[in-house]
């Protein structure tokens, strides 16, 4: 079997594991993208910008509660940007920033190792839905 590494993880070792600090960004990595419903919400907005109730509708079974702080520790993170549109009724839009564009490759690749090698796996909660969406 080929060994996959990146440049990021090449030592002189040839080991990321020795190399503290680049555990705590993947570690960051990670929780940027970790939580219920993170993946939703950026899946959810890969077409373009949506409004916050289109979103709720789009995520379903997010709380309206759950869904704003989501959003804000997305926002916080880079991953989302959040458009206030001065109207008579408040217009809120989110969107992707280039940030999570960026993160597409690795979705993907993520996707495929899925495919390959996780077909014998139980089914996480709510992947039903998720499944479907990804299929199509």
């Amino acid at each position: 079997m080929e060994k996959m590494t990146s440049m990021a993880c090449e030592t002189s070792e040839g080991d990321c594991a020795s190399d503290p600090q680049l555990l705590l960004h993947f570690k960051r990595a990670l929780h940027a993208l970790g939580g219920k419903w993170k993946l939703e919400i950026l899946f959810a907005l890969m077409n373009g910008a949506v409004r916050f109730g289109a979103l709720r509708r789009a995520v379903s079974g997010i709380s309206r509660h759950m869904l704003t702080a989501r959003l804000r520790e997305l926002e916080q993170d880079g991953l989302v940007s959040r458009t206030a549109f001065a109207e008579k009724t408040l217009r809120v839009e989110y969107q992707l920033t280039d940030a999570a564009y960026a993160l597409l490759p690795a979705f993907k690749e993520l996707l495929s190792w899925w495919q390959a090698y996780g077909g014998g796996a139980r089914n996480a909660p709510g992947e039903s839905n998720v499944a479907a969406a990804v299929s199509t």
